[in-house]
């Protein structure tokens, strides 16, 4: 093994620049709650859940609904779907109101092509969803497509779709300011719809989202949204709600609020919490512990671009949150802002869905991994005594190297590596070993990395220049037997000399030569 080891080790130093957060084990600090896996296994990742009585349905991207019973996923999914997956397209939304599920997808035929973001209903018969009924045909585009589903207090369904590239009254536009020009399809974009039983919008002006949630205490709207290249947003969200865009993004002056045309009665409202800097809110559920209150008055927020997971304190009227920072005061978090008080857990990777359970947990999924993770407050653990919060790291890194030079989680240069952990490096003791020690020295330098590549547009690109050959080398472990130790230690060498060729060798070689030609 100690051959092995050093191996892998030397082949992390190799890697350690585009490695992403994937690698690193995810943490609370939060004394009082625990943080447990409860169902994974290797292979790509979820995007959304919900929960069927005690069993969960979870979504994949391409089109797959699997179910995980017992704490166990299960190895055939119980529905499969056409989907068009590409970009912000595919299999997005899902909720259920006792033995119905209803899904959101971008639908395409039998040769691929794209018919359009469908809503169905089906029957949930414990082994299988069957008798689909199409409710909503909607526009779609390979972007702003959003997806995210929820179910009120009522148990009115509502979905919500972004503006799908298209720019109209319910983005609070002039019909004869209508983009792109010719387009026929602008409503049903931009807006949170009512689906079952349907009626009309329950909001508009929504650029993209991708989370809803319902306050269990008031049973009042709250979703986040995306922003453009700054000012992403949590709101609370009535009925007949206007969120601005694409006038206004973030809190917004007279001259903005002015310059809203008006789309019947709907009414804008600031945002009740804003990043300045892009984090990608995404999934939230509101905390609801059977074991204890402290959490209910807490709503969790994940994102998916720093791997965070938030708690917000809500106010007394359930429409707004409290904030101990003055910074935070303004409700607006700026660049040199402290989120001290905000940030519980780090590691998440992208936090696409947050659910309670029936048990009161909150369950967590992360795009990019087969995981579901559970949070749990101490008192509903047989033994607490000796459970000590994971230490804070004294400076937030935001996402690592591979997201930040390749803008994005999904990315497939950051699945690439994903893949070459879960399916090559994690398949050996060896490696398994050397990715816990390896977490510790990766998070030394790439936090600082990462966020100099956003700072730095120019460095950005020398990162992505350098690295593309070293990930292009990597994808040959893809081809190639690693389930044994003497494997992994010959084809690591051997890419590791093929790495040292690449990077040094060539290079002096044709240095040499440039100087003896002149």
């Amino acid at each position: 093994m100690f051959p092995t080891t050093i191996f892998l080790f030397s082949l992390g130093i190799i890697i350690l620049g585009t490695l992403p957060i994937a690698l690193a084990e995810p943490v609370l600090y939060d004394e009082n709650l625990v943080l447990e896996k409860f169902a994974s296994e290797f292979g790509w990742g979820y995007t959304a859940m919900t929960f069927v009585e005690n069993d969960i349905l979870v979504l994949e991207k391409d089109g797959f609904v699997s179910l995980i019973r017992d704490g166990k996923i299960q190895s055939n999914p119980v529905l499969e779907l056409s989907v068009d997956s590409d970009q912000e397209s595919g299999l997005l939304g899902i909720t259920s109101v006792d033995s119905t599920v209803y899904l959101f997808f971008t639908e395409s035929d039998k040769n691929g092509e794209t018919l359009g973001n469908r809503i169905y209903k089906y029957t949930w018969n414990g082994a299988d969803l069957v008798d689909p009924i199409l409710l909503k045909e909607l526009p779609s585009n390979s972007y702003h497509n959003s997806g995210a589903m929820v179910t009120g207090l009522d148990n009115q369904v509502y979905a919500v779709i972004g503006d799908t590239g298209k720019y109209g009254p319910l983005q609070n536009k002039l019909l004869e300011n209508l983009y792109p020009p010719d387009t026929t399809d602008y409503m049903d974009t931009s807006a949170i719809l009512r689906v079952d039983p349907e009626g009309p919008y329950y909001a508009i002006g929504i650029r993209n989202s991708f989370g809803l949630a319902i306050d269990p205490v008031t049973g009042k709207m709250w979703a986040t949204e995306n922003g453009d290249d700054d000012f992403d947003e949590i709101n609370f969200v009535p009925e007949k709600f206007n969120s601005g865009w694409n006038k206004i993004m973030g809190p917004a002056t007279n001259e903005e609020i002015a310059s809203l045309p008006g789309f019947e009665d709907y009414e804008y409202s600031d945002p009740e919490f804003t990043w300045k800097e892009v984090v990608v809110p995404v999934g939230l559920a509101f905390g609801n512990f059977h074991q204890t209150d402290k959490y209910d008055n807490s709503l969790f927020v994940g994102d998916c671009s720093k791997g965070n997971l938030y708690r917000f304190e809500l106010n007394q009227d359930r429409d707004g949150f409290e904030f101990l920072n003055s910074d935070l005061k303004d409700k607006l978090v700026n660049e040199d802002d402290s989120m001290e008080e905000l940030v519980i857990g780090t590691g998440f990777r992208c936090l696409t869905d947050i659910e309670s359970g029936p048990d009161g947990f909150l369950y967590l999924i992360t795009h990019g991994e087969r995981t579901i993770y559970r949070i749990l407050p101490v008192e509903a653990l047989p033994e607490k005594e000796n459970l000590e919060p994971e230490p804070k790291p004294s400076n937030g890194g935001g996402c690592l190297i591979a997201t930040a030079t390749y803008g994005s989680e999904l990315a497939p240069q950051v699945q690439q590596l994903r893949e070459l952990r879960d399916n090559q490096l994690l398949k050996t003791e060896s490696g398994k070993f050397f990715m816990i020690n390896f977490n510790n020295l990766y998070y030394l330098i790439s936090p600082q990395i990462a966020d100099f590549e956003r700072e730095n547009p120019v460095f950005r690109e020398f990162v992505k220049a350098a690295i593309t050959p070293l990930i292009s080398s990597l994808s040959i472990l893809n081809y190639v037997d690693m389930n044994s130790e003497e494997n992994v230690l010959s084809v690591g060498i051997s890419l590791i000399l093929l790495n040292i060729g690449m990077y040094f060798i060539a290079p002096a070689i044709l240095v040499n030569h440039i100087r003896k030609h002149f």
